[in-house]
């Protein structure tokens, strides 16, 4: 494990230690090996994976069966627009939304690749490329043309799903890349001679015209076992590539594994001290699964037959329905605030109810210290992806503010998302990325509320009686006009009458115009119709206005 911090030493242990020489004791990193279990609930409506570090949910993983994943599919599409000006083309897969395909994605950017020696595994999609510039899209696509791609990020809201022509096939120990002619090792395996051992290997048994790249989890693994893997990846391969030759486009002609085959596959890892499955066809297929690739694996997995429900036996419900609450409370009294926008997630820190024992420069560092090591897990279990902004508590001591940036970045080492977290900038922010490849589980499990759409405020009564004044003032100016009826939600109408009724006999008074008040169980909390000529016109469009949460 390394440290960027200036002020550091190794104990008896090896264990890193932070000497915090200007504010309290020294911070300990744990080396020692965390207990990980993969707890899988499978039913015929949902599936769900969790994945737990010493007891506690950090993953969290659902497929409904009418919502299946499609990351990792390969369709053969039909390009429907090339957009030079964007260096993208839109191709119909057959879906309900077309593929947006990048110039940095198409298979002659791929070609033009000089060295894949140094990748990094990105999760279940293979590794990080380093990619050429990117071509001119319009020399290389044209509306039309049928083209080989692989699905590998989600459709999310408006947006079709993110598509490239640079197909990958991951295994247990090695992902398999057509028309590259090179090969290359996970960074996630450090050890300079193991990497050697590793591409040796797979160099010699890499089949013409593919390229290879061994996963992390062939550390430690032998000739036998890359062996077979490229078998059957080169096999599969053969007979994706001869579908795609007699398909007509759009269509489908590989689909990735099942969530839990998949899951599997990718994360069943000797770090991995068990897995424990409730459904008996899935687990005699993972038993099946793990037969033909890991046999050494398979004692680990367990077929839950206990009385309760599985997921309440790990305590894991009541940490799945916390995982939608905006706050989110440190041990030691602080939290952290989760708020998504459009563009970004931003993560406040509090000290809330810790006030430490010593001086506030210790207890604002204390609190971040716990923040750095929470958000990260968060990040993972509510799979937040894309731009995130954290906002630590402000701190006096440079040494400190390295060590909480440097303590977040060593829990994101955990994450087997592509994570990059920046310095501490001038407001005492920290700008980061999490690679994205579906929508968040906030978005997977809710929808925006019907009253506010999504705001998270509605109109107030008293906003609402202002919004009412503002509308029979707009018809007095109108003219022609001296009775009108007005339609509010009930909890409005009711705060009018009971609480406003002199204010609202003044206003018919000063206008001159009286106001048949009713209430509308079909309106929202912050909505207004407005009618006139005995409540047969009209006027909403002319008198009423919008307020927040409308």
């Amino acid at each position: 494990m390394r440290s960027s911090c200036s002020e550091h030493a190794r104990d008896a242990g090896g264990a890193w230690i932070w000497e915090q020489r200007s504010a309290g004791p020294s911070v300990r990193l744990a080396k020692d090996p965390v207990k990980q279990q993969i707890i899988i609930n499978a039913d015929s409506c949902e599936t769900r994976i969790a994945i737990l570090e010493e007891g506690e949910l950090v993953e969290l993983r659902v497929e409904r069966s009418e919502q299946r994943r499609s990351v990792g599919d390969i369709y053969k599409g039909r390009v429907n627009a090339v957009l030079p000006g964007m260096q993208s083309a839109f191709v119909d897969l057959g879906l309900a939304k077309t593929g947006f395909l990048h110039a940095s994605d198409l298979a002659e950017n791929l070609a033009a690749l000089e060295d894949l020696s140094d990748v990094e595994e990105s999760g279940e999609r293979g590794g990080r490329r380093r990619r050429a510039a990117a071509p001119k899209i319009e020399e290389h696509l044209k509306k039309g043309q049928e083209v080989l791609v692989q699905i590998t990020k989600e459709s999310m809201g408006t947006k079709g799903p993110r598509i490239t022509q640079q197909v990958s096939l991951p295994g247990r120990f090695c992902v398999l890349m057509p028309g590259v002619d090179h090969v290359g090792v996970s960074r996630r395996i450090e050890d300079r001679a193991e990497r050697q051992r590793i591409k040796a290997i797979i160099t010699d048994l890499k089949p013409i015209g593919v390229g290879l790249i061994a996963r992390t989890a062939g550390e430690g693994k032998g000739d036998p076992d890359f062996a077979a893997d490229v078998k059957h990846l080169h096999k599969l391969w053969q007979k994706v590539d001869k579908k795609a030759g007699t398909t007509r486009a759009p269509a489908l002609v590989h689909r990735e594994l099942e969530m839990t085959a998949g899951l599997i596959r990718d994360l069943f890892t000797d770090e991995v001290d068990e897995v424990i499955i409730d459904d008996k066809e899935s687990f005699a297929e993972t038993q099946a699964y793990l037969k033909a690739v890991s046999p050494e694996l398979r004692e680990r997995v367990k077929h839950y037959k206990g009385p309760d429900p599985i997921f309440d036996h790990f305590g894991i419900e009541t940490q799945i329905e916390k995982t939608f609450e905006r706050k989110v409370w440190l041990k030691k009294g602080g939290y952290i605030c989760v708020d998504h926008t459009e563009a970004l997630v931003a993560i406040d820190v509090n000290t809330g109810r810790f006030v430490g024992k010593k001086n506030q420069e210790e207890t604002i560092f204390r609190t971040n210290l716990e923040a750095a090591r929470e958000i990260p897990r968060q990040l993972r279990l509510r799979d937040i992806g894309g731009i995130i902004v954290i906002d630590f508590i402000d701190m006096e001591i440079e040494a400190n503010k390295r060590a909480v940036l440097d303590e977040l970045r060593t829990e994101l080492r955990a994450d087997r998302a592509r994570t990059r977290a920046f310095a501490v900038s001038d407001l005492g922010l920290v700008e980061m990325t999490r690679q994205r490849e579906r929508s968040s589980l906030l978005h997977y499990y809710t929808e925006d509320c019907p009253h506010c759409g999504g705001l998270g405020k509605v109109a107030s009564p008293e906003t609402m009686l202002v919004k009412l004044e503002r509308a029979v003032r707009r018809v007095a100016a109108m003219g022609g006009e001296r009775r009108i009826t007005v339609k509010v939600a009930p909890e409005i109408a009711l705060f009018f009458v009971e609480q406003e009724a002199r204010r609202f006999a003044e206003l018919e008074k000063r206008f001159k115009i009286q106001v048949d008040l009713k209430d509308d169980p079909q309106l929202k909390r912050g909505e207004m119709k407005v009618f006139g000529a005995g409540g047969k016109r009209d006027l909403t469009k002319q008198v009423v206005g919008s307020v927040p949460g409308t």
